[in-house]
């Protein structure tokens, strides 16, 4: 390990929050660090849909080589994010607590005004789809860009709301009053979670960044991504799953939509926390047998997964 860990990080406003966040963590535990920004692909490419970018971790691409070339020693980022494979010699070394799990609506008028009529943005396909799923007769306009920059293009068209994790936008202070919690609608696989990555030999480092790991947020986001992984889903697909310990208990619920939101599949679980190994993948398993194995051929024509 260098004597100065140096942290490699989108350039947006967010993601500078999370990367000194990991800085100002990392001083309490008396280990000198500087922020090294990158800018990704994901935040350059803003006239295409996430899924046609035809690429496997758009967001975290950049930041892989900057550490395969020994440009930074870590990365971090959005865990929501992340492929469930990352690259060959680059490893988790921590999960931080988690923040706010939820997606939220913000609007510009109230949710009971446009309820039979509305047009929504997102750029998301798990929130896209959930959201036909219960509003088939509202229009889906894409919405891509940094949080502050998707926050700017609801200001300036004239859609009824658009949908945000209330965990980026908390983070940096942006969350307004006129939003409404989809306390309905399943959350992204990680959703809510920041992971910090090292290169695998780097066991210094790796043994700095490993006391910032929390062990219940690690538990619950290896099930999500496990779930994820097991129905063979990129980060992409409309695929939501959420872990959740109370006590000796993991309620775990996950599902899997097609595109339109006509059809899905969701399966929930509560068992003991020590017998959760595997649990993600048992659910995926489930979600295949009672249909989702249908809705994921489909899906992997139309998204090339």
């Amino acid at each position: 390990m260098n004597n100065v860990i140096r942290i490699g990080t989108r350039d947006s406003e967010l993601a500078l929050w999370q990367a000194n966040h990991v800085k100002d963590l990392l001083a309490k535990n008396g280990f000198e660090s500087v922020i090294v920004p990158v800018k990704s692909d994901g935040d350059l490419i803003l006239d295409k849909p996430l899924h046609e970018l035809g690429i496997t971790g758009v967001f975290t691409k950049t930041l892989d080589v900057a550490m395969l070339n020994g440009t930074v020693d870590i990365a971090v980022h959005s865990m929501k994010d992340v492929p469930t494979k990352l690259p060959k010699n680059i490893v988790k070394a921590a999960v931080l607590p988690r923040a706010n799990t939820f997606d939220i609506l913000l609007h510009k008028d109230k949710p009971k005004e446009f309820a039979k009529h509305a047009t929504i943005a997102t750029g998301s396909l798990r929130r896209k789809a959930q959201w036909l799923n219960r509003y088939p007769k509202h229009t889906i306009v894409d919405l891509r860009g940094n949080v502050n920059t998707r926050l700017e293009k609801l200001q300036n068209n004239d859609w009824s709301g658009a949908i945000f994790a209330a965990a980026g936008l908390e983070r940096i202070n942006l969350k307004p009053q006129n939003h409404t919690v989809l306390d309905w609608m399943i959350p992204a696989p990680a959703q809510g979670a920041m992971l910090v990555v090292a290169m695998e030999n780097d066991k210094s480092t790796r043994k700095a960044i490993e006391t910032l790991n929390d062990y219940e947020t690690d538990i619950c986001t290896t099930i999500e991504r496990e779930f994820l992984s097991t129905l063979e889903g990129g980060c992409t697909a409309p695929i939501g799953a959420l872990a959740v310990i109370d006590i000796d208990y993991v309620t775990f619920i996950g599902g899997l939509f097609s595109l339109d939101g006509k059809h899905k599949v969701t399966v929930e679980k509560r068992i003991l926390i020590e017998n959760c190994e595997g649990l993600g993948a048992l659910c995926a398993q489930e979600i295949l047998k009672e249909g989702g194995e249908e809705i994921m051929i489909k899906l992997k024509k139309e998204l090339s997964l």
